[in-house]
């Protein structure tokens, strides 16, 4: 990773350098007022101002970036489902556009031409809405349209993410705790960036993302509001609406509008499409409590409350969402979503009172298997490591060795909140490396992965803090 970066930042700097007197004067002070730099693996990115100022900050100071993302994005769309990059654009873009609100277009259209400005003049906005939407598309629209062309096809969605929020009489404190990790397959694991995004109008933002994309996808934020958030999604779910607004959409304008969890949770349910379906896990560190919002399609469950926790691991707790809307068996500990829910609550009962951000981190990367009874990293450990797997239970990643699994670490408690601040790892949780060369060595099934699956070394958990400098 520290390779990679190197080069990338090098990149950066030499098409910063080569492409800075082409810039008019505006252009060049939009760039000043940005702040780029690296730490513990992870691209720390400061972008501020009017829509279009900031979309060109971003595109300009991450370009590389940008399109390495987009490269890989493309072979893992086209090897996922035969249909070409182009054919996904166009549709995204009659499906989404007049549905993205005029603010959020023109961060977009900035950040088009912020990349051109950086020598990458091929990527439009269509890529970047096709890409912002990406999880959205694979995950929730492509199924039903992979219907009309073989009415047997299945596309599972993919359980993905383990979550905990606290407060009252189980934290240390009593403040709130907040903990996630991210799980997808190894090859769409490039969420390396922490965002500060400090809009003209609007609370500020501290979000882990990925290149390009305008809302964090993983999900964990941070706002000036007081509020900390994330989600786990909603596993073995079904169903997408074509006429209604991106889920990216929602979820940025709900971060970026919103002064309580009652107000996001609106935000976010208004013009729902089913798309990326989450169990949110919410807090307000200025008001004291705590929210879980899962949004289905047709149905929607809402929990608050001053003490106790909600727990995250793609298993729905609203009866109507899992009975209704998903087919998942809660009870089936097979299942890493079901293992990872007893965990979750065996950890909650051992360590009341006691939790803080030590002891976050220590969940996250937790490898007790509650299927097995014993510390065994794998498919059913909140540090997932679906790759250490030689069987395959549920349905993603459905093969035994499958390259997919927890490529990060993120926790915040009120004190850090109220600074603008979280502490996040890059790579696994736990600090395993992941060694792709090695990987595809010993496990030559995945050999068309090559070129886009990267490894990733150990690294340390940092904090990160908005209107840092290097």
């Amino acid at each position: 990773m520290k390779t990679r970066c190197a080069i990338l930042f090098l990149s950066v700097v030499m098409t910063l350098s080569a492409s800075a007197a082409a810039l008019s004067d505006a252009e060049q002070g939009w760039v000043r007022e940005a702040e780029r730099h690296e730490r513990g693996g992870w691209i720390y990115l400061h972008i501020q101002g009017e829509a279009r100022e900031r979309g060109f900050q971003y595109g300009y100071r991450l370009a590389p970036e940008i399109a390495e993302s987009l490269r890989v994005r493309r072979v893992l769309w086209t090897y996922s489902t035969s249909m070409e990059w182009s054919w996904l654009c166009e549709r995204a873009r009659a499906m989404f556009t007049s549905r993205i609100d005029p603010e959020l277009l023109a961060e977009l259209d900035g950040i088009v031409e912020g990349l051109r400005a950086a020598g990458q003049a091929r990527i439009s906005r269509d890529d970047l809405i096709a890409d912002n939407a990406y999880f959205e598309l694979s995950g929730y629209w492509w199924p039903e349209e992979k219907k009309k062309l073989n009415p047997d096809a299945a596309s599972p969605v993919k359980e993905s993410c383990s979550s905990f929020i606290a407060i009252g009489h189980l934290t240390a404190d009593g403040g709130v705790v907040l903990g996630h990790n991210s799980m997808v397959d190894y090859p769409e694991a490039d969420f390396d960036v922490i965002l500060d995004l400090q809009p003209a109008h609007g609370h500020r933002i501290l979000m882990q993302t990925a290149p390009g994309w305008i809302h964090s996808g993983t999900d964990f934020f941070v706002t000036d509001a007081g509020l900390v958030g994330s989600e786990t999604t909603i596993g073995h779910f079904d169903g997408f609406d074509t006429n209604g607004v991106p889920e990216f959409a929602r979820m940025r304008r709900a971060t970026q509008d919103a002064d309580s969890i009652d107000e996001w949770c609106a935000i976010v349910k208004k013009g729902n499409n089913g798309g990326y379906a989450n169990a949110w896990l919410l807090g307000d560190v200025n008001r004291g409590e705590i929210a879980r919002l899962e949004l289905g399609l047709h149905y929607v469950g809402f929990e608050k409350k001053r003490d106790g926790c909600f727990l995250g691991s793609n298993v729905a707790e609203d009866p109507k969402i899992l009975r209704l809307e998903t087919s998942a068996k809660e009870t089936d500990i097979r299942e890493s979503s079901v293992a990872r829910r007893v965990r979750w609550k065996q950890l909650m009962r051992q360590y009341a009172g006691k939790i803080d951000l030590h002891l976050a981190e220590k969940f996250e990367a937790d490898h007790f298997d509650s299927m097995r009874g014993k510390t065994r990293p794998g498919a059913h450990s909140l540090c997932g490591h679906f790759e250490l797997e030689g069987h395959a239970w549920g349905d993603w990643p459905g093969e035994p060795f499958s390259p997919a699994g927890t490529f990060d670490g993120k926790v915040v408690d009120a004190t850090l909140a109220k600074k603008m601040a979280f502490a996040a790892r890059w790579g696994a949780a736990c600090g395993r490396p992941f060694d792709a060369p090695q990987f595809l060595a010993r496990h030559p099934q995945f050999d068309w992965m090559r070129g886009v699956l990267k490894s990733r070394p150990s690294e340390p958990w940092v904090i990160f803090q908005a209107g840092e400098t290097k």
